[in-house]
């Protein structure tokens, strides 16, 4: 297949682009690099079966004849959007344009191009603090962040275009996604903080957030198994996240100070939450993901270990190898 990639030089970005060359398929990558870097992309850089197009996809009236010219598109994934949710709080303008917007100019690239299938890169914040287990039925959803407000927004507005110009639409709603070449996340956060200062930590929240954790490989593949499987829905709704309830933000500190030295003192900032828009506990169903067939390999904690040691690794902070 010839598939389009948004926000491909990101952090999930990238993996995709890479599983997707490693399927065989062509890729037309774009990206604004306002967050992405092409760094990211240096192992599909030297494929003849992939092309970058530099692009702003947030302005209204884009210009895409670039990008149009290397249509029609089997697929086109969309991941551009904006990945700093606490930024997004401050000002919506952020979250609307580089959200939303981008949301609506790929829909109008599908309409250009002939493109029939779309996927798009959701989010649990769709749903907002709720107590109950989240699946895919779970309502209202009454998002508290920017970041979910726009996501979905966006979700309608695929919606939309399903019933007007597209066959088939995959909305994917992730949990909290880790990994190499993370751009943004607590992980990412906490090492950036350590690679600076290794005696002292301080961490947003009194430590009691609890959350699920996914690395970016299951993630990867499970967006590619999804998007696999047969079907006759038009449109197509799915969590994906691990198994198990998550893990405790002080249990996830503690695995990055053992694993970096385990001399460094952590300072909790106090209060129930990160910070304004931030979901401090969720719960994910993901029983309609392993009804399809598919199954993560890593529990939260597993991910979490994993992606410790690649983040540190990526931010040179020492990593303990007990």
């Amino acid at each position: 297949m010839t598939v389009l990639v948004t926000g491909a030089a990101g952090f999930i970005g990238s993996h995709l682009v890479d599983a997707l060359l490693a399927g065989g398929h062509r890729v037309v990558a774009t990206d604004n690099l306002s967050r992405g870097s092409l760094s990211r992309l240096a192992q599909a850089m030297a494929s003849d079966r992939f092309r970058f197009v530099e692009a702003e996809l947030a302005e209204p009236d884009a210009p895409l004849d670039e990008i149009e010219r290397e249509g029609p598109f089997d697929m086109v994934w969309h991941l551009a959007a904006n990945s700093d949710i606490a930024a997004g709080i401050e000002s919506d303008a952020i979250d609307f344009r580089d959200t939303y917007m981008t949301t609506r100019t790929a829909l109008r690239l599908c309409r250009s191009t002939g493109s029939r299938r779309f996927v798009f890169a959701s989010t649990s914040a769709v749903y907002g603090e709720c107590d109950e287990v989240l699946a895919e039925t779970t309502g209202p959803l009454l998002p508290i962040s920017n970041y979910g407000a726009t996501k979905l927004a966006s979700e309608a507005a695929i919606s939309v275009a399903a019933e007007t110009f597209l066959d088939t639409v995959w909305i994917l709603r992730f949990p909290n996604v880790i990994g190499s070449r993370a751009s943004h996340g607590i992980i990412y956060d906490l090492c950036r903080k350590l690679s600076r200062d290794r005696s002292e930590l301080p961490v947003l929240g009194d430590g009691s957030q609890k959350k699920p954790y996914l690395h970016v490989s299951d993630l990867i593949a499970a967006m590619l198994f999804i998007t696999a499987q047969p079907g006759t829905d038009r449109r197509r709704l799915y969590n994906i996240g691990p198994e198990d309830d998550g893990i405790f933000i002080r249990d996830l500190v503690a695995e990055l100070v053992a694993a970096t030295g385990g001399d460094t003192r952590v300072n909790f900032s106090g209060g129930d939450r990160g910070w304004i828009g931030d979901v401090p506990r969720f719960r994910y169903c993901v029983e309609k993901l392993r009804t399809l067939g598919w199954r993560p390999s890593m529990s939260s904690r597993e991910s979490v270990r994993r992606a410790v040691r690649e983040v540190a690794d990526e931010w040179a902070v020492s990593c303990s190898k007990s």
